[in-house]
């Protein structure tokens, strides 16, 4: 039910229920469900990604230049467990159920995301299965797993939009299809918020991506990243414009094709995938420098600059 989806949890808060959760019965179209999910190659993957994009899309960063889920709207909060449901049966191709938001196998499945792993769970959700999803993209993790709801697994005590959520020790009953898994990284949110505010804070697109190059080197500058900043839908654009800005400073900036990959393999550097970026500070070595990586280029062999090492003008690479 996409109303039901997501729910900030509320200031009234339910009655927790203490007593313990009665030993689960076997449950053989919870276990279908959960064998269908497990079949779908990269199921963990699928999943954070399926997070990431709910994530970013409703920060909506390239209008918005937003980062962090905290600086959504409480509207927008709750929305975001839509857009979960949403992405799930896209990337899962799933039909809509006859009354909960899935059918799976020919069950009835529910979808429920929670931001804290405290998933609000309405009356009508009762008797079925429910798909529970959560990320905290400030740790950087992400849970999914599936439950039978039943009365007894829910605490006594309504809150004010007549929701409860599941018992602590109910949550022993869940069936993890992922437990702490590594969700994509959010690069702004992981940066001291004083670099976050150098970046942004200029009024040019082009000025926030040069500083962004600058600012974070030798790390994925993925797209959604570059649009944020940018503020505008040509953020990669502007990341290649950046080579040439940066270049009297001695900084290159890596993509994926033609001479970069090369270039960021030798220097032991990650190497961008098609849509992303590295930025990276070469300084000039001799020849037969073993200290350090090197990578030998037209005009020179260069190394990743230390902070002595003095400017220089970046190579010529082919991007």
């Amino acid at each position: 039910m996409s109303d039901g989806l997501f729910q900030l949890e509320s200031i009234l808060a339910p009655e927790v229920d203490a007593r313990p959760a009665p030993e689960a019965s076997r449950d053989d179209e919870l276990d279908e469900v959960a064998e269908w999910f497990r079949r779908n190659q990269g199921l963990r993957e699928t999943f954070g990604a399926i997070l990431r994009q709910s994530i970013d899309e409703v920060l909506d960063g390239q209008r918005t230049g937003r980062y962090d889920i905290e600086q959504a709207e409480k509207t927008e909060k709750t929305y975001l467990g839509t857009k979960v449901e949403i992405v799930i049966r896209a990337a899962f191709e799933l039909p809509r159920g006859k009354r909960m938001d899935y059918s799976v196998e020919g069950h009835e499945v529910d979808s429920k995301f929670s931001m804290r792993g405290s998933w609000s769970i309405p009356g009508e959700a009762v008797g079925h299965l429910c798909l529970l999803t959560s990320a905290n993209d400030r740790k950087g993790t992400f849970d999914a797993g599936l439950i039978r709801i039943t009365p007894e697994v829910l605490n006594v005590g309504l809150n004010q939009d007549k929701k409860t959520t599941i018992t602590s020790a109910a949550r022993g009953r869940i069936v993890w299809l992922a437990r702490q898994e590594k969700l994509p990284g959010n690069l702004l949110l992981s940066l001291p918020a004083k670099q976050v505010e150098t970046i942004v804070g200029s009024s040019s697109g082009q000025e926030r991506i040069n500083r962004l190059l600058r600012n974070v080197q030798g790390r994925i500058i993925d797209r959604n990243t570059a649009v944020t900043v940018a503020r505008q839908a040509d953020g990669l654009k502007r990341c290649r414009d950046a080579r040439r800005r940066l270049a009297d400073e001695g900084i290159v900036v890596l993509g994926h094709q033609n001479q970069s990959p090369e270039v960021a393999r030798s220097l032991d550097l990650p190497v961008p995938a098609k849509g992303t970026f590295l930025s990276i500070r070469l300084a000039r070595v001799d020849d037969g420098t073993v200290d350090r990586p090197t990578v030998t280029l037209s005009d020179g062999v260069y190394a990743v600059a230390r902070s002595e090492d003095p400017p220089v003008k970046a190579p010529t690479i082919a991007y």
